[in-house]
């Protein structure tokens, strides 16, 4: 009785918790406390240690609880209620979109779109170089640590292009500008 329990109460939350974690917690704390499961002062403490743990605030709470009623059967049902309607919800957009992406005048929406974002993520990247190179407009100045990152990065990427013969990762250019930021400026 207590999983069916823990199943509908978390359920409920997980259907009715509109406006994020901080707006569920009323609705938790009337199905917690409707249940009997936590005392008020013991919620409160549980949504401390929830806010303060990774993952999402119902998440934690639904695992902590089903976890103290019902051992690890109790978290898993509890866990799994509480995500499912989300779950759910995500399933259905995904099918809707699949169907709605293959419209030809969505493709030609999206087809504009890219070189807008393209052109958008170019712009961002070049005022970030120019504003760390030269500083801001208004006071124009040379930042000679910025512009030796910076050349150093984009000699690597052209350099790895020419030699390799493909782009130079992403991952592996964000640990060399590491690197070279650490030379640069020291620990």
């Amino acid at each position: 009785m207590i999983y069916l329990d823990l199943f509908l109460g978390f359920l409920k939350v997980g259907c009715f918790a509109f406006g994020g974690a901080y707006g569920a917690i009323p609705l938790i704390r009337d199905v917690v406390l409707s249940y009997g499961w936590l005392n008020d002062e013991m919620l409160t403490y549980m949504i401390a240690v929830s806010e303060s743990t990774p993952g999402p605030i119902m998440v934690n709470l639904a695992t902590y609880i089903g976890s103290s009623q019902a051992g690890f059967p109790g978290a898993v049902i509890a866990t799994l209620a509480v995500v499912l309607p989300s779950f759910m919800i995500i399933l259905l957009v995904t099918a809707l979109l699949k169907t709605v992406l293959k419209n030809r005048y969505v493709q030609a929406v999206l087809r504009g779109l890219k070189p807008c974002v393209i052109g958008i993520v170019l712009a961002t990247g070049i005022y970030m170089v120019f504003g760390n190179c030269f500083g801001a407009v208004a006071e124009l100045s040379f930042h000679m640590q910025s512009v030796i990152i910076t050349v150093v990065l984009a000699a690597a990427m052209i350099g790895y292009r020419h030699i390799a013969k493909k782009k130079l990762s992403p991952i592996l250019l964000i640990v060399l500008s590491a690197v070279v930021g650490i030379a640069v400026y020291g620990v």
